[in-house]
């Protein structure tokens, strides 16, 4: 209470729950590491740790009124940005704060300069300067935001101060994707407290209701409070989860230099024998190995004279750029196709992801951007056991692939995606679908064959995958439930003859012819194991191969209508390959 009896409007950020402190019984009720890992289980770079925890908050509510040490305040080069933050706190601290602020001469992007705190509660203002997030300079966003995080946390520890509250630096006007910013928000605040812990002891992350709901998302990748929830968040996490201080990893500037390129590496003492010393480990060294003629080694590419080591080294610095591109590259048009995505783990405990092929419009989107996003995607996950699994369901000529489409992804992708996928479900297929697969397995790519397998409903996938472990697109339930609910409808009445349901004792039904070959095709998987085809008498006959079950059924068709006439009555092959049929 302040002197006059009224309630104060500052809140002291020592009375606030730490983040280790959410849901801890919950989260701890059964935890030991036995339990949860096994000695040659992967941990996760962000390790459960109950002190660092304690030194995180998450707060809902305006940074202004915060009581600790110092808040930050995100703005523009000059120092005057109009965001609800900045104008929060230049109303809160008085008309001081701008005179104090002049002196600074404004601050760069990714710098952060240091005022008092005047009429606020906090003792000092951190200012700083988010990057404009622009996709095709996504690297030097990310590296500038990173440098806001790190500037201030480091300015804190040299001044001494005991407590931070953050406000999101990157605001809306800058343009900066909010869950890409967290992510390098979070893990650079984890990173330095592991380092400099003893320095801090409360970090506040001050969030709007627009910024909660990403943060309680993402906390728990980098801040786990218990060992199930690390094991849990694992998948989870990004491909770059940066260096060991959060600074995103950027490939190309990985140039590494010895203090002594030309000295031997075992620093034996130098022998004075002037041009007698053995110079043979010159060269040996990384940064004076040459990497020989690069048009030679692709002339000897085109011959196929190169090595086996040296085609392999050629595959991975190609492989290499595409995933430098395409974690540079802006995708979020293909994520919002939600045509890839990772979801649980099959009954062997391998991550399954899903391909859902009605959600890619081929004509329609850039495919060379595609097979950006799928690197991006999967690099991660492919690093460890994984199956796909994917819906051919309703898929028209627009969303198939093409051989070669599919062909330039299988040779552009990293030898781990080949030896780690264990297996490729491709639900509810179709005829042509079947011989596109055996045609492009047998004659384009080696050793994928025995890893396809072809469902034909849900039920099959369930073998191998348990429901719960899926997020299934709503159109294929539908789908799947309305083929088996019309494989159903299908009984032998008293006459011995296969009916629909809603004519039981009728011999025809209305129906297109198309549409019911499709029905009888699903409807055959229903009969005894028999190991024949179904075959369709239509003035000649059809032969369509089953996966599971099939049986001999004579279809005769007669123009009706709009429609068409089909009846159904089993044959003497019937008879003798299911008994008791008739």
């Amino acid at each position: 209470m302040d002197p006059l009896g009224a309630p104060s409007q500052f809140v002291d950020v020592d009375a606030l729950p730490s983040w280790g402190d959410s849901c801890r019984d919950e989260l701890n009720s059964s935890d030991t590491t036995a339990e949860i890992f096994q000695e040659d289980t992967v941990r996760s770079p962000f390790l459960y740790n109950k002190d660092i925890n304690g030194k995180v908050v998450l707060w809902k509510g305006d940074v202004a009124l915060l009581n600790c040490t110092a808040i930050v305040n995100t703005s523009n080069e000059s120092l005057t940005d109009k965001n609800p933050v900045s104008e929060s706190i230049f109303m809160l601290a008085g008309p001081d704060l701008k005179e104090d602020l002049q002196k600074l001469k404004g601050c760069r992007t990714g710098e952060a300069k240091l005022t008092k705190g005047f009429n606020l509660a906090a003792r000092f203002i951190i200012h700083t300067v988010g990057p404009k997030y622009k996709s095709r300079y996504r690297t030097a966003a990310e590296s500038s935001l990173y440098s806001c995080y790190r500037n201030v946390l480091q300015l804190a520890k040299e001044q001494s101060m005991s407590s931070v509250g953050f406000c999101v630096i990157n605001s809306a006007k800058r343009g900066y994707p909010l869950e890409d910013a967290t992510h390098i928000a979070l893990r650079t605040v984890r990173r330095f407290l592991e380092i400099h812990g003893e320095t801090i002891e409360k970090v506040v992350f001050a969030v709007s209701d627009l910024e909660e709901a990403t943060y309680q998302k993402l906390l728990p990748l980098y801040f786990p409070r218990s060992l199930k929830e690390e094991n849990r968040s694992l998948p989870y996490l990004p491909a770059d989860i940066g260096n060991a201080e959060g600074e995103p990893v950027v490939p190309e500037r990985q140039i590494r230099i010895s203090e002594k390129p030309g000295a031997p590496e075992d620093n034996q003492e130098e022998e004075d024998e002037g041009l007698g010393v053995d110079l043979s480990f010159i060269g040996s060294h990384a940064f004076a190995r040459m990497e020989g003629d690069i048009d030679k080694q692709r002339k000897l590419i085109l011959q196929g004279q190169l090595s086996e080591a040296a085609l392999q080294k050629q595959h991975q610095r190609n492989y290499n750029r595409w995933l430098c591109q395409a974690r540079s590259e802006d995708l979020s048009d293909i994520a919002s196709l939600k045509a890839l995505y990772q979801t649980g783990v099959d009954n062997c405990g391998r991550t399954v992801m899903v391909v859902v092929g009605r959600n890619i419009p081929v004509t329609l989107i850039d495919m060379d951007k595609a097979l950006l996003y799928f690197i991006h995607v999967m690099d991660h996950i492919a690093v460890k056991e994984y199956v796909l699994v994917y819906f051919h369901t309703l898929t028209s000529e627009y969303n198939h692939l093409d051989s070669d489409f599919l062909k330039k992804l299988y040779d552009v992708v990293d030898v781990k995606y080949k030896r780690n996928l264990k297996a490729v479900y491709f639900v509810h297929p179709t005829f042509r679908s079947k011989v596109s697969t055996w045609f492009f397995t047998t004659f384009s790519v080696s050793g994928l064959k025995d890893k396809i397998h072809h469902v034909d409903s849900l039920h099959q996938l369930f073998s191998a995958i348990s429901p719960e472990q899926i997020d299934f697109p709503p159109f294929v339930l539908e789908y799947d439930a309305r083929v088996e609910a019309e494989c159903q409808r299908f009984f032998q009445d008293d006459s011995g003859v296969w009916t629909g349901a809603t004519q039981p004792h009728s011999s025809t039904r209305q129906c297109p012819s198309e549409d019911y070959l499709e029905v009888l095709h699903h409807w055959s998987r229903l009969l005894p194991e028999n190991p024949g085809f179904l075959i369709y008498s239509l003035k000649s006959s059809y032969k369509l191969p089953s996966l599971h079950h099939s049986c001999m059924l004579h279809a005769d068709l007669t123009p009706h209508g709009s429609h068409q006439s089909l009846q159904l009555a089993p044959s003497r092959a019937v008879a003798r390959a299911v008994p008791g049929i008739l």
